[in-house]
């Protein structure tokens, strides 16, 4: 009899070696593969001790923070938000059309499912800073490819989880509905969307504390946004000018995360 964790599995003992063996093969695999990793990337924690006195000297320049310099990001951060709200918004409207093909469970056929599945891996699959950089050619500087950027990304990913809990509903009302003379539409609206609606709230609700983080970074390519600031302090070395911006940008996600549980807790109680 071998234990693993809470289970007993009564094997015999050519059984429990070949089953060992098996466990045995992977680990060492495993250790294999991440040793191969630590190579390629050049994993170094020596290099990294021997770092610690640039990082302290770099964290001793930012503190204290300048307090004076908070009043010149209000605008800046709440235009933060804003790209981060618009990049949202823009992102359901395009993936909500797009989530229902995506799902293999009521997509019209395999061929239109993989199609919808590989746009959407496209779309998440370009990092939001490229994206950005892409759209402040195409449209100048400012918060809008910004917005453009993280909807763009974002509907890929809201893609995907949208139509993978489409594929995890019960099938029932649906092919009840279908079994009644329901359409297409009808469907959706009665067999599928009640039965997904409170985790994609939760997804979109997740979603917008991505955008909002990923948003003070898009600044620093010229998407508007608090990042601007970010990156001109460094570049004129005014560390303490960072750290001010580095603490409201901490604020910010803090808060978000926070209004985000509670909405989450609160749909998940039926809105009580």
């Amino acid at each position: 009899m071998i234990t693993v964790g809470r289970y007993k599995l009564l094997l015999g003992p050519s059984e429990g070696n070949s089953v060992l063996g098996k466990y045995f093969a992977f680990a060492v695999a495993g250790m294999l593969v991440f040793w191969w990793a630590a190579v390629g990337s050049e994993v170094s924690f020596g290099e990294l001790i021997k770092g610690f006195p640039w990082i302290a000297d770099f964290l001793g320049r930012m503190f204290p923070p300048n307090w004076a310099f908070m009043q010149k990001l209000v605008k800046p951060a709440i235009e933060t938000v804003q790209i981060a709200m618009w990049g949202t918004l823009l992102a359901i409207v395009l993936a909500v059309p797009v989530c229902f093909f995506a799902a293999r469970n009521i997509s019209p056929n395999l061929v239109v499912f993989h199609a919808v599945r590989q746009v959407l891996n496209i779309m998440r699959g370009i990092n939001e800073i490229i994206l950005a950089l892409i759209f402040v050619a195409a449209v100048g500087l400012g918060p809008f490819p910004g917005v453009l950027a993280l909807a763009l990304h974002g509907a890929g990913m809201l893609g995907k989880f949208f139509a993978e809990s489409i594929e995890d509903i019960d099938q029932g009302p649906i092919e009840a509905l279908r079994s009644t003379g329901a359409g297409p539409i009808q469907t959706i609206i009665f067999g599928v969307l009640p039965q997904v609606i409170t985790s994609w709230i939760a997804v979109v609700l997740y979603r917008f504390e991505t955008n909002l983080r990923q948003a003070t970074v898009l600044g620093m390519v010229g998407a508007g946004g608090i990042g601007f600031e970010l990156v001109g302090s460094m570049k004129l070395f005014q560390y303490q000018d960072t750290a001010t911006c580095i603490l409201v940008i901490v604020v910010m996600v803090m808060a978000a995360d926070y209004i985000s549980s509670k909405l989450r807790a609160w749909i998940q109680q039926g809105g009580r």
